[in-house]
């Protein structure tokens, strides 16, 4: 792990987590092992965030969002503003999701549309990045994650930002990129992110459990996790920040 900047894990929920749960994941969080060195974050489904912000600000836990829509306000039906997700004090926004892209269909344009809607109104974009199983094989990783970070081209240099590399085909799946994989391909993202002008983090993603954990977070190149499975229950999530922390500073 890279020892220049703090370290993040954040657990992305998807749609999972009803308020009784809420709840009891709270109740058992236990307290950052390194906050001087590890920093954690939760993004929640939109139905909760209001009622875990305050709850999860004592334990130290930063508040994040799985997803924004890039317009201010008006018609548009199911979708959330930026400024809505200010106002349940998030920090940290998850764009780009492979399971937004595959699923939903989401654009580089869009995604592009959204970074630029979450800077405006002071939000942290976590731009996630990953290539299925098939261009892995075809040997285009480092094509298709140069083309997914492009739409960095020309944003501004000041603005924060986070990036997750999620290899698809590790995602829910239970399979991990072997170190070798991971030291590889961060590189190349650090690279390419350096070329286009962003200095920021690059969390590691794809079934992240508190088994491969620590050996993930050794690797070189990897600032973090974007953690999804395991950050449902409190155990399993913290001991994820404890094998970080172990690897951090």
């Amino acid at each position: 792990m890279s020892g220049s900047k703090r370290c993040l894990i954040a657990g992305n929920w998807k749609m999972n987590g009803l308020l009784s749960e809420a709840e009891e994941f709270i109740a058992e969080l236990r307290e950052n092992p390194a906050p001087e060195h590890v920093e954690l974050a939760l993004m929640p489904p939109f139905t909760l965030l209001h009622p875990m912000n305050r709850p999860l600000a004592d334990k130290g836990v930063t508040l994040g969002a799985q997803n924004v829509y890039y317009e201010e306000k008006g018609a548009f039906t199911g979708s959330i503003c930026p400024r809505m997700l200010r106002d349940a004090n998030c920090h940290y926004v998850i764009l780009g999701h492979s399971e937004r892209r595959s699923i939903i269909g989401e654009s580089n344009a869009q995604i592009r549309s959204k970074l630029n809607a979450a800077w405006l109104h002071g939000l942290e974009p976590i731009l996630c990045i990953g290539e299925t199983l098939e261009q892995r094989e075809k040997g285009i990783t480092n094509h298709v994650l140069a083309e997914q970070l492009a739409i960095l081209k020309g944003a501004p240099k000041d603005k924060p930002l986070t990036v997750a590399y999620e290899p698809v085909w590790a995602i829910g799946t239970g399979k991990t990129a072997t170190p070798e994989m991971v030291v590889e391909t961060h590189a190349f993202v650090h690279e390419e992110l350096k070329r286009l002008g962003k200095d920021c983090r690059v969390l590691y993603g794809g079934s992240v459990n508190p088994g491969n954990a620590k050996e993930l977070m050794a690797c070189e190149g990897v600032e973090g996790a974007l953690v999804g499975g395991a950050s449902l229950k409190a155990d399993s999530f913290m001991q994820i920040v404890e094998a970080a922390a172990e690897t951090a500073g």
